[in-house]
This record gives C-alpha cells, structure tokens and sequence, in this order.
C-alpha cells in the first residue's frame, strides 16, 4: 500500500496482461505484437533475428568510451610482490577491463565468471545515465566515502523485478564486459559464464551475438544443491549452469578428463598399453555404398559389412580403402569380423552434466570458504572443485586465468590447488569491486570493510594453506625418496628416483603469491572539453602542457601506468639503473626524475626499442632535449616525451 489512488488504466492493463501475456516485454505494452496478435497491420518493422533490448545502443557508447584510469600497485597488502604472476585488481570490472586491453590483448586462455543472476534482488552497475559527461561517469563509477571507500548508492542500482527493464538493465551491464573480455582472449581461448534460469536464455543470446553462434562449445549443468525443495513453489530447483563459448572453435582444444568415469573395458594390452576392440563396420541409417567394399586379410579370406538385411543394406565401414591399404597393419581378424585397437587414454572426454559429488556443491564451497575463516561471509559461494575442473581441461602450464567478478576469491583458490596437484604453473587475474559488506555483519565486525577486502584476504590465505599442503607432501616424497635410494638401483628405481627429486623441485617452485593492484586515477592530468568560451577555464587547461603530472602522483605510479600503456603487461620486469627506469631488459625506458647528458648516453648504449621522458626535465635547456631527440633517431630508439 503506497497510499496513492487506483489508476483506471493500471487495471485494464492488468487484465490485458492476463489475456494477451505474449504482448507484453518487460512489463510494457509491445505495440507491434499487439497489433500482430490481433490480425492487424502484421508488419514488424527492422525484420531479422536479432537480440535488442532497450538501451543497447547506449550501452555500445559506454563499451566505446575510453578510459583514462590506471592500476597502482598495494605492496603492503601482497605477498611476493615482485616475484609473483598472479595478480589481484580491486577497482570496477569494466574500467579494469579498459585498462588492461592494451597490455593484455588476446593473452587470456580462460575466463570464469560468476555474473549477478538477476534475481531480482542484486544490485549492480548498469550504465542508465548516458547523458553525463565521460568526467561525470568516472567519478560516478569511482565515488568514495572520506575513508575512501565505495560509496554504494553511487555505485549500484537494486535491480527489482518490478523494474520495467529489468532484463535490459541486466543485459546494459553485461554486454560491454563481455566484448571486452572476449578482445583478451587467445585465439584458442574458451570462456566459462556461471548463471541460472532468470537470465540463461537472455545471456545465450547475447553470447552467440558477440562470441557467435558457431563458438558455442556446451551449455554445462552443474547439480549445485542436494536438496532445493524450497526454492521454488512449484519444482525443487537444484542446478545452475555454466555457458560455455570459444573465441574460435576450430582453436580450441580440451584436455581430456583425469577423473571422469570410462565405460569402456580395456581387457586387452598389448606393447603399447591396454585396449578395446572396436569393430570395423557399423550399421548406420545414412548408408554410404562407397564404404562397403571388401577386405581380404592375409590368408585370403573375405570380409563384408554386417547388414541386417542384404536386400536393404545399411551397414559400412568406418575406413575408406586408402585408409584400410595404409593402415592394414593395425586391423585385428576375429571371428569373422574385423576390429580396430582402441588404446585407454588417461582420461575421459569431459560431460555437460556436472552431477558428481567430486565438482562440489554450493554447500561444499561454502564449507571451503569457512574452513579458511571460520565464518561464512557469503551465501552461495562456488566450491573449488568446479572451477579446478574447468580449468583442467581448457588450460595447461603457463597458461593464464581472467576472473572479473572475483567474489569470495574461489577461482584464485582454485588455481592454486590445481597448480599443487599437477605441478603446473599456471596464473590467475581476479578483479573485484571494492563494494561495501553490509552494515553490522560477522564480516563487517570481522573487519572487513569491502567485498574486495574478504576476497584479497580468502586468497591470502588459501596460498598459506596450499603452502602447509605442500610442505607435507614434500616430506612425504622425501620419505619415499630415502627408501628408493637405499636399494640396489635398477633402471625402475633409479627411474621413479628421477621422477620423485622432479616432483618436489615443481612443488617447491609453486607461485603462491599475490600481486595486488587497485584502479585509480590517472598519474597525469587529462585534457577535457571546454564547454563555452570560459578563459580561465582554458588557461587552467594550458597549464597542462607545462606540467601534466597529477599532483598526487608518485614515481612508482607513473611507471606502473606507463608500463600499462606501451602495452607491457603488469608483470614486466622493472630495474632501477642510475636515474631511470628499465623495463623487461630494454624493451621499455622511462625517464622520470632527471635528464642530463650522461644518463641518455649510458641509454643510448642500452639500445632500448622505445624511450619516454618527462616534458619537464627538459625545461630550460631546449638544446639537450634536441640532442636526445636526434640522438634516439640515429641509434633507431623511438623517443617520446610527455
């Protein structure tokens, strides 16, 4: 009851919604569909099949808006900072997103996200104010308290299902992330969306527009409850699912399934290993007369296809001639038929239906998150196990891991206890806004004032608890290591030996670090669009040419954002050699502090590909500046000064 009078058209339209519920999108009135319902002027203009939504186009014009922000590093919040390849970015997805296109373009094997569902009582940032300036929607999105921290109310927006555009506020959110996302993947790149029944039909949609249709790989249903019987009013609802899109199909390779289940009986073995016989022939409904043909093995006998019926032959070969004349050798005669060795893999084609205790439930992830915090500070987090799994089988050692709703943490969890068990090294970058806990919560009085603060400390201390693992495991390889090097050596032993003193160097090299990074304003001063004729307005902007650093920045700042856009990644090796900076042993120098004659000679010797100094260290001797700039020429150095 909100006190207001009943509108007359509040109810006509009511009952039109239960009469004609197909007429109506997002609670309005679709015209165009009313009139086509009613057999009137059937002509649905812009006729094609096509996803929109209202304020897509708009939504395009936030994907397009470029950034200025930059990421400054947290040493004191990190661990092995210096060190480490993973790498943590508090600040707000999208402008991350921005941030790291240069630097991280088509690099990213795998992204897992864990999107909010849309269930009416999530609130997020969707772009809904397209009339502001690009100043006004960067300090929108980057309002902060006194303490600076997030300011909720200037950052989201609960989105009700009473909303009139509810899914088109969803989807505004979504669609520029995920065009950003796709730009980072790698050719072979596969991408993972967690989500559930309000929004996976939307989200299909939407993914086959900006990935393609053709780069669908499987649309996952993981069992995420046991039970579920009060989640719905109607059907005990116990499952989410996980969309799963290539960024080239014809790329994209996945490894085999350590764990799943194999059906088939590998009875037989043979030099090569255990394998199953397979026949030759198979009945099929499409018949193909160019695959039955006859087969004569060495002793001259003849083999045929097995039809159920000859007068109606439906039965072939699955080789064609050339492929039996090549590959005779490898086909066994049995009993009248022919078969082909299937050898065991170690492994097992991976299933859409994720049903087993072994990928967790949503209680198992919970369990996981506490056992690190004894308190459970999030509802439903995903369990280890399912993300472990994705990342099984779409990536390998070295590879690198993007997770822009980070949440509780679990991927970066999940990366690390991947990387133990089979001794890879891959690496992760979690995102996470820094959005405030509720007010008055066991996280809150816990201390933890943001998302992002639990997630950074979950990982934290999900590496402490991988690193105590391995220390046990290490002892126990040791033991079985001083057992093997007491018997007399055989080419077995001395073999397993190898193997084990391999085994702990990988577990000892483990990267169990984190790379803390936050989103911030720009180190230099930008340029923004005068409106009018305002002169003081334009003489501040002047100024800008004289000394564009930021009065807040420092010279660790700088370098970070320099190295970002010159397009170096975040984990570029940075020396600090008399006066400037190296990075990645010459790829990059930035001059930053001072300029003389003796630091751009011992430069000039370096021979880096591209330099970029300070404006300002050049003020008032016009002559060195002219000197560099042709001394960079002639060495073949580009030189850039701002």
């Amino acid at each position: 009851m909100n006190g207001h009078s009943l509108k007359p058209e509040t109810e006509k339209i009511k009952a039109l919604q239960e009469i004609l519920p197909e007429v109506f999108t997002e609670g309005k009135i679709d015209w165009e569909k009313l009139k086509a319902t009613l057999g009137e002027d059937i002509n649905f203009s812009n006729e094609r099949y096509v996803l929109n939504w209202a304020g897509k186009s708009d939504a395009f014009k936030v994907l397009q808006t470029p950034t200025s922000k930059t990421l400054v590093p947290a040493k004191d919040e990190s661990i092995n900072f210096d060190e480490t390849e993973n790498i943590f970015i508090e600040g707000e997805n999208l402008e991350v997103l921005k941030v790291l296109q240069k630097s991280y373009f088509g690099k990213v094997k795998m992204i897992y996200i864990d999107p909010p569902y849309n269930t009416g009582n999530d609130s997020f940032i969707y772009p809904d104010k397209f009339s502001e300036t690009k100043d006004e929607y960067q300090r929108r999105v980057g309002d902060k308290d006194e303490e600076g921290y997030m300011i909720k109310d200037g950052m989201f927006r609960k989105n009700s299902k009473e909303n009139g555009q509810y899914h088109s506020n969803w989807l505004n959110m979504m669609m520029p992330r995920l065009y950003l996302a796709k730009n980072l993947l790698r050719q072979d790149g596969v991408i993972f969306v967690s989500i559930d029944d309000n929004e996976v039909h939307n989200l299909r949609l939407l993914m086959n527009e900006i990935f393609g249709e053709e780069n669908f790989i499987c649309e996952f249903i993981w069992k995420s409850k046991s039970g579920g019987a009060n989640d719905s009013k109607f059907i005990a609802v116990d499952h989410e699912y996980i969309l799963c899109y290539a960024k080239h199909a014809d790329y994209l390779n996945f490894n085999l399934d350590k764990n799943a289940t194999v059906t088939t009986s590998y009875n037989l073995e043979d030099e090569k290993g255990k394998y199953a016989l397979d026949r030759l022939d198979k009945q099929s409904i499409r018949y193909s007369k160019s695959l039955d043909y006859e087969i004569v093995d060495s002793e001259g006998n003849i083999y045929k296809p097995a039809h159920k019926n000859p007068n109606e032959p439906n039965a072939s070969w699955r080789w064609g001639k050339e492929t039996v004349k090549e590959r005779f050798h490898e086909l066994v005669f049995k009993e009248g038929y022919i078969y082909t060795k299937n050898y065991q893999k170690e492994g097992s084609i991976a299933r859409s239906l994720l049903l087993e205790d072994r990928f967790g439930r949503t209680r198992t992830g919970k369990t996981d998150f506490t056992n690190l915090f004894d308190a459970a500070y999030f509802t439903a987090p995903k369990p280890p196990k399912l993300i472990s799994f994705l990342a099984d089988i779409a990536t390998n050692t070295g590879d690198l891991v993007l997770d822009f709703f980070a949440g509780s943490g679990t991927t970066a969890q999940s990366i690390y206890e991947l990387n133990k068990e089979d001794k890879s090294h891959r690496k992760f970058i979690c995102v996470q806004l820094p959005e405030m806990c509720e007010e008055n919560t066991d996280s809150t009085r816990a201390g933890f004032n943001t998302i992002a603060d639990i997630s950074k400390e979950r990982v934290r201390r999900a590496g402490k608890k991988v690193e105590k693992e391995i220390e046990t495991e290490v002892v126990k390889i040791e033991t079985e290591l001083a057992k093997l090097k007491s018997e007399i050596p055989t080419t077995d032993t001395l073999e397993k030996i190898k193997k084990l003193e391999k085994d702990i160097e990988q577990l000892q090299n483990q990267d169990l670090g984190i790379k803390i990074l936050k989103l911030e304003a720009s180190n230099f001063k930008q340029w923004y669009q005068i409106e009018g004729k305002d002169v003081n307005a334009l003489a501040e902007q002047m100024k800008l040419f004289v000394d564009p650093v930021s009065e807040t920045a420092t010279i660790e700042n700088m370098v970070f954002e320099l190295i970002l856009k010159s397009g170096k990644d975040l984990n570029s090796k940075i020396d600090m050699n008399d006066g400037f900076y190296l990075v990645n042993a010459g790829e990059l120098v930035l001059m930053l502090e001072v300029a003389n004659k003796e630091i751009i000679e011992k430069i000039i010797a370096l021979k880096p590909l591209k330099v970029i100094a300070l404006d300002k260290l050049f003020k008032g001797n016009d002559q060195l500046k002219t000197n560099t700039v042709l001394q960079m020429k002639d060495a073949g150095i580009e030189f850039k000064t701002i």
